[in-house]
């Protein structure tokens, strides 16, 4: 019987390394228009995100948007939307991409006070669903379908 990574390797998905931090997050590198950032994976965001305050930092155009946002601990929170961006994952990637623009103070407070390093963003199932990703917490990787 072949291996995960051997089956997924031979159905065309690219191995993409993460970090698991002090706080059990899986972080991973992710290169947005260009600009290198630290991003969480989260299987529960239903939308990948990025702080109000790196909207420059990623060169990220905005629209006022109709999205509320909602996490651990904050609900209805005002967000933006930016489109047409260009995201990395390792040698994935993906064009056209939506970003929701939010307040990540709390998900950041969060961090810090376990003395975990602050994120620019989360890798939302926007993306884990588009990239058919398979997260395999064992080896702590994720393995994401090479887009045509």
């Amino acid at each position: 019987m072949a291996s995960l990574k051997t089956f997924l390797e031979q159905n065309k998905y690219l191995k993409i390394p993460l970090v698991l931090t002090s706080t059990n997050h899986l972080e991973v590198g992710v290169s947005l228009n260009g600009v290198n950032g630290r991003f969480i994976v989260d299987t529960g965001a239903s939308n990948t995100c990025v702080g109000f305050d790196k909207t420059i930092f990623f060169r990220l155009n905005s629209e006022v948007s109709e999205i509320k946002a909602a996490g651990a601990g904050a609900s209805n929170m005002e967000t933006l939307l930016s489109t047409m961006n260009t995201l990395n994952i390792g040698t994935w990637s993906a064009r056209k991409m939506k970003i929701v623009l939010f307040d990540l103070g709390h998900v950041n407070e969060a961090l810090l006070a376990h003395d975990a390093q602050p994120v620019d963003g989360i890798i939302g199932a926007d993306i884990l669903r588009k990239s058919r990703a398979v997260i395999d917490y064992q080896k702590c990787c994720m393995y994401l379908k090479k887009q045509r």
